[in-house]
């Protein structure tokens, strides 16, 4: 499989950077285009394609992944729609785009999803929920096992991609936040500033690995680590008290409105 990305933005660099660093396709396989050289002499340098016409991307690739800004895409697809074949695949992962649209302005001629992946896909760690449109059956196995290969995969319905955005797409950025405040609070507690920050993104990654390990539901994980009139338990509810449950439900709920 040969697998193209118009745009090396900030999404599509991450892209190109996870196929290359996770070894899912050789990097000879991979073919990226630009507007601008520069952000394309990384991925030269490591063995891909690289090019400034988008349409020397689709036709060396059989998946091309549109990674341009949402203003952009409907020109970009008028450009390269009638080298566009029935061997094919196209994936937007331009935010706001809908399938409906991609299926109008490509005129039905390929399979199309709409992808929403996060940054951390540059290091095999993404979240990513891809919604097949006008794809067969079973189509999808093969583009989700890409994806998989750098992080997890979610397939659903177009109707939960708002959804997925706010919790792995923008929640990435609200982990960000909590690390941040985090370590903050180390540095208040006397740790200087990269060490509690070093300390918190390990706790982070140890709560991770505990939760996958053994399956427990967060709450149940909270108990084993609460003990009667001791001192998380006390921090925790002060954390409720000052709205800590509260503000991450009305984030959440206000990054899909």
């Amino acid at each position: 499989m040969k697998i193209g990305i118009i745009g090396a933005g900030a999404m599509g660099g991450a892209i190109a950077d996870g196929l290359l660093n996770k070894g899912v396709i050789p990097a000879a396989d991979l073919i990226v285009s630009n507007r601008s050289a520069e952000k394309l002499q990384r991925f030269a340098e490591r063995g891909a394609k690289t090019t400034l016409i988008n349409r020397d991307v689709v036709s060396q690739a059989d998946v091309v992944i549109l990674a341009v800004k949402p203003w952009l895409v409907e020109a970009v697809v008028g450009e390269i729609r009638d080298i566009l074949d029935d061997g094919k695949v196209l994936v937007s992962v331009a935010a706001g785009i809908s399938g409906d649209q991609l299926v109008e302005w490509t005129e039905g001629n390929v399979p199309v999803y709409v992808a929403i992946p996060n940054i951390a896909i540059a290091r095999g760690e993404s979240m990513t929920f891809l919604a097949p449109i006008n794809v067969p059956a079973n189509g999808a196995d093969s583009l989700e096992a890409v994806f998989s290969a750098m992080g997890k995969t979610c397939i659903c319905d177009e109707a939960h991609l708002q959804a997925g955005m706010a919790l792995a797409s923008c929640g990435i950025a609200y982990a960000f936040r909590y690390i941040r405040a985090a370590s903050e609070g180390g540095v208040e507690l006397g740790f200087k500033a990269r060490q509690a920050q070093d300390i918190v993104m390990q706790t982070l990654k140890g709560a991770v690995a505990l939760l996958e390990a053994e399956g427990l539901h967060p709450e149940e994980a909270v108990d084993r680590v609460t003990t009667p009139g001791g001192i998380t338990i006390r921090g925790l509810n002060a954390m409720e008290q000052a709205g800590f449950t509260n503000a991450v439900v009305q984030g959440l709920k206000a990054s899909v409105k």
